[in-house]
């Protein structure tokens, strides 16, 4: 009897330690079982709560926003700089959380800001680097990465670092290049997990879906070289600069406003599926088989500026939230991520106006209010118990849904160009 039960505790206790083992393996997946996953919602997220990055988030407001995320689905996040405070903080407030409950889940796609050199001067110089300053910020995310293998999934090198716009700070893709084939090098030689997957995160046009200018051979050698692409689509910002898409049509004029409104945000979800394809057809010209996911894109719910009530009449909550739920929609269906800018507003980004659009990018505002994009989420009691700056999660507008459509504006007409 002794022996007998001397085996089934061994027995037990195996089963104990193999299930353990099964359930770590549950909650530790790789970016590749991550992404596309429609139970793995990504975000973009800032954990920003004043108007300037010098103040920078606690750990007990990180591990707030991440209770209120998970709850809505998400489960990975991006972030942008290892330089600032935010990133290693944020990632030892996942780390609690999942100590405090090992069903918790949150993984990060942790980003790398990269600078040209005399970057955010009068001068700089798009053709050289800020060595000093990226080799920083890759040596601090090699750290946080080995640190975090369990947390940290993917590293993106760049924030639209290649795009020509971004004038103040773009550099050549052979940048890009080299800092992303020295991380797929230390993959290589064990240095870094082999399934962490590599990338950067860049706009359309800089992964060749728009302007031929960024047809080089570096692109193309960059495109071999990570694990998959990180895309980005704004048809919002393209509200003010590309009326061809942008508009009513005066055949339309007799349709209500939220007919109209819907007809405009189903060509704004046809746009940025429009360059995504633009983008997949390049890659594909080029014999080049890799995945894309959405790095970011997103709809801004206020603004005093030329997207707004005397502009293209773009930004109020109706809008953010059909195209939300068309970007899930589209890309759950996809099979791809997207990485929906932003999770909260954040004021930290016009700080002399607070009315500009890029602080009202949030599907909650800072005082932790939801927007009309996940009214259905506060009925359903999602949040309940949850806070954020001790507010407990409510609906904007009071849940007043007649207020809220009273601040709704249709884009303006555009005349019905006849072909003869």
């Amino acid at each position: 009897m002794k022996i007998f039960t001397k085996f089934t505790a061994s027995l037990l206790i195996l089963l104990i330690v193999f299930s353990c083992k099964q359930e770590n393996k549950i909650l530790d997946k790789t970016a590749a079982e991550i992404l596309g996953n429609p139970d793995y919602l990504a975000m973009s997220y800032g954990g920003y709560r004043q108007n300037t990055r010098d103040i920078q988030p606690t750990i007990e407001e990180l591990k707030e926003d991440m209770k209120i995320l998970n709850a809505m689905g998400v489960k990975i996040i991006r972030t942008y700089n290892t330089k600032l405070a935010e990133a290693p903080n944020l990632l030892k407030a996942i780390s609690e959380l999942k100590k405090e409950n090992p069903q918790f889940e949150m993984y990060v796609m942790l980003g790398v800001w990269i600078d040209c050199e005399n970057a955010w001067t009068d001068s700089p110089n798009h053709e050289a680097e800020d060595t000093e300053a990226n080799t920083g910020e890759i040596e601090r995310a090699i750290a946080l990465t080995n640190q975090y293998p369990d947390i940290v999934k993917v590293i993106a090198v760049g924030n639209e670092a290649m795009v020509h716009w971004a004038s103040a700070y773009f550099v050549q893709p052979g940048i890009i290049l080299k800092w992303v084939n020295h991380l797929q090098n230390l993959k290589q030689e064990g240095k870094l997990p082999k399934e962490l997957w590599i990338t950067s995160s860049d706009n359309f046009a800089s992964w060749g879906g728009g302007d031929a200018s960024y047809h080089k051979e570096d692109l193309t050698k960059l495109l071999n070289a990570v694990d998959y692409v990180s895309l980005h689509t704004y048809p919002f910002h393209d509200t003010h600069y590309n009326p061809e898409y942008w508009y009513t049509l005066e055949t339309d004029d007799s349709l209500s406003t939220v007919d109209k409104v819907d007809k405009a945000m189903e060509r704004a979800k046809n746009y940025a599926i429009m360059q995504y394809q633009q983008t997949a057809n390049y890659i594909a010209s080029l014999g080049i088989k890799k995945p894309i996911h959405i790095g970011e894109t997103g709809w801004a719910s206020y603004t005093n500026s030329m997207y707004g009530d005397e502009g293209s009449k773009a930004t109020d909550e109706y809008k953010e939230k059909l195209y939300y739920d068309a970007m899930r929609d589209w890309t759950n269906k996809a099979g791809m991520a997207c990485f929906y800018f932003e999770a909260f507003d954040e004021q930290w980004k016009d700080a002399n106006n607070p009315s500009g659009s890029e602080n009202h990018f949030g599907l909650f505002t800072i005082d932790g209010k939801a927007k009309y994009a996940l009214w259905d989420l506060v009925d359903k009691g999602v949040f309940n118990g949850l806070t954020r700056n001790g507010n407990p999660i409510t609906k904007t507008f009071n849940g007043n849904k007649t207020e809220l459509m009273n601040t709704v504006l249709a884009p303006n007409k555009k005349p019905l160009v006849v072909e003869k």
